[in-house]
């Protein structure tokens, strides 16, 4: 059986995270959940010289995500099941990872959330630069086309209920489904 992807997608701060632990609670299926924060706070990035400007993030940024995106379709190629959680905030990401994930069976589901709620939340965290929440929400999900939409005026449960019943039903129409 060929690997299995749900994508959440959705600004900084929008429940991502949440839904992903909670989608891998309940799901049948060992799925691994993976996103940039997992690489960031477990140490792969040389976090600590970022912030004091030993290295240039702007530098490091295309060659990190093309190993990113790169590795979502090796560890598929693997037989693994992914929950993946990314801001497609490129244009250029799009067609890439629809190339790279083509072979999988791709589920993308949209995450929104109110702009108060992700400013709150972005605050609360205070691990990413205030106001990447606002840009996000006014730009991530434009002529994005998914399998599912959910919001955060939702809970997690219901979102999770809703993700599960949509992928099992196995029908596919965003823009990362299989062609021919």
């Amino acid at each position: 059986m060929s690997a299995q992807i749900i994508f959440l997608h959705g600004p900084s701060s929008s429940g991502k995270s949440t839904t992903a632990r909670s989608l891998q609670n309940a799901i049948e299926l060992p799925f691994w959940h993976i996103s940039i924060d997992h690489l960031r706070d477990g140490g792969v990035l040389p976090t600590k010289r970022i912030k004091n400007k030993d290295f240039i993030w702007s530098d490091m940024r295309t060659s990190f995500f093309d190993g990113f995106h790169a590795s979502l379709a090796a560890y598929a190629h693997a037989g693994n099941n992914l929950i993946v959680e990314h801001i497609l905030d490129n244009p250029d990401w799009v067609p890439e990872l629809r190339e790279l994930l083509q072979p999988f069976d791709v589920y993308f589901v949209g995450l929104h959330c109110d702009l108060e709620t992700l400013k709150k939340r972005e605050l609360a965290r205070a691990d990413r630069p205030i106001g990447s929440a606002e840009q996000d929400f006014h730009s991530v999900h434009t002529d994005r086309v998914y399998d599912l939409e959910i919001s955060n005026a939702s809970s997690t449960e219901h979102n999770v209920l809703a993700i599960l019943e949509g992928w099992r039903s196995g029908i596919r129409k965003s823009e990362f489904a299989r062609q021919g």
